[in-house]
């Protein structure tokens, strides 16, 4: 299997300081404020949230796709609640998925959809934490 990087530089305290955080060809800006107020930029819980949300498309189209089910889209947003233990952590993610799949029923799709849940690696990831799963199944 592959080995990805990304990459994270911090300039300054938590509170006054900055950072830059890069995946492949993207870059974005984070600040205190970004991660845990209303500021512009970005932060890791977004980018967490987009590795959940294309990992579990991917998974579950690949798991479609190994029965004969051709997803036309397959769109997931992933929300990632952050709260307080012992100190900052992800309490818990909810999926919201939406899926255009010609020929298959809501039925099956729930199936793929709890397993895709389950079972990419990115969930496999986050095991002990309480992700919600919202799958339709559209046109």
């Amino acid at each position: 299997m592959a080995t990805r990087k990304a990459t994270a530089r911090w300039y300054g305290t938590l509170k006054e300081g900055n950072g830059v955080m890069k995946y492949g060809e993207v870059e974005g800006p984070f600040t205190f404020a970004s991660r845990f107020e209303k500021g512009k930029g970005t932060n890791p819980e977004e980018l967490v949230g987009a590795a959940h949300s294309g990992c579990f498309s991917m998974y579950l189209s690949a798991i479609m796709s190994a029965d004969n089910f051709t997803p036309t889209s397959v769109q997931t947003t992933a929300s990632i609640h952050l709260g307080e233990d012992d100190g900052p952590k992800i309490t818990s993610i909810d999926l919201d998925c939406e899926a255009e799949v010609p020929g298959l029923d809501a039925d099956k799709f729930a199936q793929y959809a709890q397993t895709a849940k389950e079972k990419c690696p990115i969930s496999r990831l986050f095991a002990g934490t309480e992700i919600n799963l919202s799958a339709k199944l559209i046109g």
